[in-house]
Parts: C-alpha cells; structure tokens; sequence
C-alpha cells in the first residue's frame, strides 16, 4: 500500500508545472512571460487582415476606414506588413510600408495617392499620429527583437 501511494505522489509531483514547485520572484516570471510571448510570434510565415478603424471626435461624430494589412515573417530580422486603406475615399489607395527591425530602427514609408508620392518617416517623426488616429507611426511597427 506504502509503495502505491509514493508512486501517486510522485504522479501527482510530475503533473504540477515546475514554476509551482520552485517560486519564482516577479522578474524571473516577467522574463519568462516576454520569452514565451516572443516565442509564440516566430514561424507564423504571413499574416493578413482586414481591420476597421473607427475614429471619433470630441463631438462623437465618427469617421470609418477600411483597411487590408499584409504581413511577411522575415527570419534574422523584423517582420514586412504594408496597410492599404481602401476607405472612405478621402483615404482610398494611401499605404504604409514598415520594415521591422530587431536592433535598428524600422524603416517606414507612407504613399500618398493624392500626391503620388512615397513619404519615408523618419525616426524623429515616427511618434506623429498616423492618419488623424491617436496611433503613432512607432506603435504600427512590429515588435521585433533579435537574439
């Protein structure tokens, strides 16, 4: 009887996580947490969507556009995406292109279809709101890190 109930105890040690086991002081988790969250990003390959942006003034009338983001997984380095808006059609045609980058800065460029223009955004400028959003041009990059 001794001999089966050592051997559930040891069943039952096996099944509990071993973080259960051995505490963990808070940044040993957070680290663990960042590790496995930027684990869980790697080996998607490509990515798309297509996402509504809502934006709302102080009066509560609210302006809707359509977007298509397309995203490639690049391996040693950050991920590519561009956003196409294709509504209303003030915005119609404009696109952002970010190249994420690990250790650098991400490269950016905004098309402008009523200019017919390809804007690069500076690093400097990178914290601007993006198109009449209270997103930053720096919040729609990814965040990539390389190790």
């Amino acid at each position: 009887m001794r001999k089966i109930f050592s051997f559930a105890t040891l069943l039952l040690l096996l099944a509990v996580p071993v973080g259960v086991l051995l505490a963990e002081t808070a940044e040993e988790k957070g680290l663990r947490i960042a590790q496995e969250a930027d684990a869980y990003d790697k080996g998607f390959g490509d990515f798309t969507a297509d996402m509504v942006m809502t934006l709302r003034n102080r009066k509560g009338q609210e302006s809707v556009r359509q977007i298509r983001i397309r995203t490639l997984e690049v391996d040693g380095d950050g991920d590519k995406s561009m956003s196409i808006f294709d509504n209303p059609a003030d915005v119609k045609g404009t696109a952002m292109l970010t190249f994420s980058h690990g250790l650098e800065p991400d490269d950016q460029w905004l098309y402008l279809p009523a200019l017919k223009r390809v804007k690069r955004i500076s690093s400097r400028n990178k914290s601007g709101p993006f198109m009449g959003s209270e997103f930053a041009f720096e919040d729609l990059g990814s965040q990539e890190q390389c190790h």
